[in-house]
């Protein structure tokens, strides 16, 4: 197989003597004698390395087996001429790119059977090919789609199950993030199928283990990875381009999926803002755009505190655009604010609201919000504290001795805060013992600026005095 012969011999005249009499042949029902005749002149013009002659006999052998609806033989030439010694790869790619313009044709007119042999016939001449990788990965996302509609049909679970693993194990083979031959778009849209079908699989996999009673850190666990995985390799850049705006709004979905199936609600957020800086949805205020904002508000204060939580928080706080929630404002606002907030008052202002909307009406995702509240109150504790009876943080969390010891105890292990009990006192100091070395070091510090301040003060008096002298010199 090469295209680096030189042609020997030009077999033009041959072909155009020999096309019309096969026709004739064919079209007086001797379709073998007339295939015998192309096939006898192809080998000729293939052995002399005539592209273009070569070119023209096997489209007009594999078309002749077409319009005879000869499927066996179809498949059979189409199999037998891409192995031939020595075969030109621009002629088999003519065949193979032949054969898919024949493909929704054959499904319509001659059943699903007969589309499914010549597909396999194409998946078959195109495997390990480089130069039909494209091609390869078009046909057998054809075939993924099918054995994903038999999911749909199926009558047994067994039978759904297996269609859909199917689906997703022919796309997931594809490599086409390294392929060559294909357009960035179609790349992406590649990935983005085997990411959806990936989430299919897994969530079907997580809901048989749980129905099992089995380890929830099995199930579709390794889908989830492959989808994660898929993710990166989608470039973010690329799909800021206003032509690729739907390539963006999908994968930011599938990966909104991803983040909610592992809580990351801090990323869920992000992805969110992403979908909500999309031109398209941005200006939809009363619809997708309020909900993509909505969606950044619940799932932001969901996430666990640090730098990056607080940031993004106050950052929303900040922006115009959340005045015109004006419930979803007070939230925000609660949590920016160095206030406690009492949980019972909190679920009485925004329970009925919350609990309606699809992300609060999952139960753990409401005990979430009142972790976070609670968090939100030790931290506020901690600024305005230095020591505090167990009995009276109790009080302000309202929350039992036990949950607030290990809500605390969960905090001083993110190192969100610094804390110790002293049980048999019944106090939490939020302050830790400072050791020598801090307070000579404070103390240094402190008696710089003192010394800096003396200084420039002194230099002060000292440029006062000038003048004045100056001043009366120039009087007398």
């Amino acid at each position: 197989m090469s295209d680096n012969r030189k042609q020997e011999k030009d077999y033009t005249p041959e072909v155009d003597a020999l096309l019309p009499e096969a026709k004739s042949l064919i079209q007086a029902g001797k379709l073998q004698e007339g295939l015998d005749k192309l096939f006898a002149l192809e080998k000729q013009a293939r052995n002399a390395a005539d592209l273009a002659s070569t070119t023209r006999l096997v489209k007009a052998i594999l078309e002749h087996c077409y319009n005879a609806h000869d499927h066996k033989r179809l498949n059979e030439s189409l199999s037998t001429l891409s192995k031939k010694h020595g075969q030109l790869k621009a002629v088999i790619q003519a065949m193979v790119e032949q054969a898919m313009g024949w493909l929704e044709d054959i499904k319509k007119k001659d059943g699903t059977e007969r589309w499914l042999e010549l597909v396999e016939t194409l998946r078959e001449v195109t495997e390990g090919k480089i130069f039909l990788e494209t091609p390869r990965a078009r046909v057998t996302l054809l075939l993924s789609k099918y054995h994903e509609g038999l999911y749909k049909t199926a009558k047994t679970e067994d039978e759904r199950k297996k269609a859909l693993e199917t689906a997703s194990e022919l796309l997931s083979d594809l490599q086409v993030e390294t392929y060559s031959s294909m357009q960035r778009r179609e790349k992406t849209e590649f990935i983005l199928e085997q990411m959806r079908l990936l989430i299919a699989v897994a969530r079907q996999k997580d809901e048989e283990t749980k129905a099992q009673g089995k380890d929830s850190l099995g199930g579709g666990e390794t889908e989830w990875v492959k989808v994660r995985v898929g993710g990166r390799k989608v470039n973010e850049e690329f799909l800021k381009e206003k032509e690729n705006e739907d390539l963006k709004l999908k994968y930011y979905d599938l990966m909104i999926q991803h983040a909610l199936k592992h809580s990351s609600y801090l990323d869920a957020a992000k992805y969110y803002h992403k979908v909500w800086e999309t031109p398209s949805i941005k200006e939809d205020v009363n619809d997708k755009g309020k909900a993509a904002l909505e969606h950044i508000v619940y799932y932001v204060i969901l996430a666990p505190h640090d730098n990056e939580q607080s940031d993004m928080l106050h950052r929303l706080f900040i922006d115009p655009a959340l005045d015109k929630l004006p419930l979803h404002y007070n939230l925000v606002k609660c949590f920016t604010t160095q206030e406690l907030m009492r949980w019972p008052g909190i679920e009485q202002l925004y329970g009925g609201f919350l609990r309606e909307t699809p992300v609060f009406s999952i139960e753990k995702r409401w005990e979430d919000l009142h972790t976070r509240i609670i968090e939100h109150n030790i931290r506020v504790v901690a600024a305005y504290y230095t020591r505090i009876t167990l009995k009276r943080l109790t009080s302000l969390l309202d929350l039992s001795e036990k949950q607030t010891e290990e809500t605390l105890a969960r905090l001083v292990v993110s190192k969100t805060i610094w804390a110790r009990i002293d049980r048999p006192a019944g106090i939490v100091s939020f302050r830790s013992q400072r050791s020598p070395e801090d307070v000579m070091n404070d103390w240094s510090s402190d008696m710089q600026k003192l010394l800096s301040l003396v200084e420039k003060t002194w230099m002060g008096m000292n440029a006062a005095q000038a003048a004045q002298s100056r001043i009366k010199a120039a009087s007398s």
